[in-house]
């Protein structure tokens, strides 16, 4: 039977629905996830693997293209927000020993997890954005965990979270630099990079940030705090979507990740004396879209790989908690910290991947980088950790370690 509705109104008709079916399922979903008491991360995921096209016996959602722009909008929407919580000062004031760590651990583990992955027969690039996702700990997951037990003000609590404002500096960089190799066609089947393309990759990608930055916080927070002195919230609202977006439609022109540019708006924003307000006025946004794109993540992933992508996620994770607790935990007792807080931080640092990871995942498919079985591991491997991360950290409180070593 044909329908007699044009097709721009059926479109819309599938749009409306789409997201109803989002929401509701998520509502649902979630709702069970507080009930046991699990992160809401997961209820996402889950929700999203119920209306996805790849589970049977059919799929709930009219149009792949709908979760695609859901997911891309909700990168946008989440790394910009991120972004609104680092202002530059804040950046430069992380401390040496967070900057020293996050890279050792993330370089280190980056290497390790590439190796990895080749030796379980991933592809190059496969093998490069498993490895970034693989590396960037959770801080969404490990921030929440630390307030559920009363450790945010614990000295390891500190150094987690400014190894975590450095991760996710890295993991922007990385994933501009991955995704512009990427695109410029990197050749499979040589195993190698050309210097060369790596070079102009890191130049177009350190200029961008370094331009941004330079020239950005000279007009952009006085541009926002002209408009947050108006009082007009929806002014305010509808010009710092115009910069995320702006910027992330830059970064997307120049073959970079939009959450570059979306981190990079937030960051601007954040130099602004508005910036507390924009983030009030943003949150409700960042948590719609938020949840939009782990919905899409859940739904875009096969899940008739997962039988046999469950030994390679388990694999990446146990090497990586390794890794990543072996590092930090040597870079600490070698920097005077006691075993306790040095074990407590690589422990909470090693143990969760999330937000970043599926960024990573999901950027790495959009540019056509990357083999479909990688979103699906990346997604187990998320769930997984993100279950497991309390109970280490519980863990990781208790240690009761003597030590007669001082921190710094």
């Amino acid at each position: 039977m044909q329908s007699n509705v044009p097709g721009d109104s059926l479109s819309s008709v599938f749009l409306v629905q789409d997201f109803a079916v989002v929401m509701i399922v998520a509502a649902v979903i979630l709702a069970v996830t507080h009930k046991l008491k699990q992160p809401m991360i997961i209820g996402y995921i889950i929700a999203g693997m119920i209306i996805g096209p790849h589970t049977p016996p059919f799929s709930l959602i009219q149009s792949i293209d709908t979760l695609n722009a859901f997911s891309e909008l909700g990168i946008i929407m989440f790394l910009f927000v991120i972004g609104t919580d680092f202002p530059i000062a804040k950046l430069r004031s992380v401390g040496r020993i967070s900057i020293v760590i996050a890279l050792s651990e993330t370089i280190g583990t980056m290497i390790i997890s590439y190796y990895v992955a080749q030796a379980l027969q991933f592809s190059f690039r496969d093998s490069l954005f498993l490895a970034l996702g693989m590396s960037i700990s959770s801080t969404i997951v490990i921030v929440r965990i630390l307030e559920e037990l009363n450790m945010i003000r614990d000295k390891s609590a500190t150094l987690m979270l400014g190894v975590l404002i450095v991760e996710d500096i890295i993991a922007i960089t990385a994933l501009g630099i991955f995704q512009s190799i990427a695109i410029e066609g990197l050749n499979d089947s040589n195993q190698t990079a050309s210097i060369i393309q790596i070079g102009i990759s890191v130049a177009i990608v350190t200029a961008f940030i370094g331009i941004t930055l330079t020239v950005g916080s000279r007009f952009i927070p006085n541009i926002i705090d002209k408009v947050g002195k108006t009082n007009d919230y929806a002014l305010l609202l509808i010009s710092i979507l115009g910069l995320a977006f702006g910027l992330s439609f830059l970064a997307s022109s120049l073959e970079l990740s939009v959450a570059t540019g979306a981190f990079l708006a937030g960051v601007l924003v954040a130099e602004s004396k508005s910036a507390a307000i924009a983030r009030v006025v943003t949150v409700p946004l960042r948590d719609v879209f938020a949840a939009l794109f782990f919905i899409s993540i859940g739904a875009l992933m096969d899940i008739s790989q997962i039988p046999y992508l469950i030994l390679p996620a388990l694999i990446l994770i146990v090497t990586t908690f390794a890794s990543k607790l072996v590092i930090i935990s040597v870079v600490l007792l070698k920097a005077g910290y006691d075993r306790n807080t040095a074990l407590r931080t690589g422990l909470g640092l090693s143990s969760a991947r999330a937000e970043m990871s599926l960024v990573v995942a999901k950027t790495g498919q959009q540019s056509g980088a990357i083999s479909t079985s990688i979103f699906p591991i990346i997604g187990i491997v998320t769930i997984i950790t993100t279950f497991i991360t309390p109970y280490v950290m519980r863990f990781a409180k208790d240690l009761k370690l003597s030590s007669t070593a001082t921190s710094d």
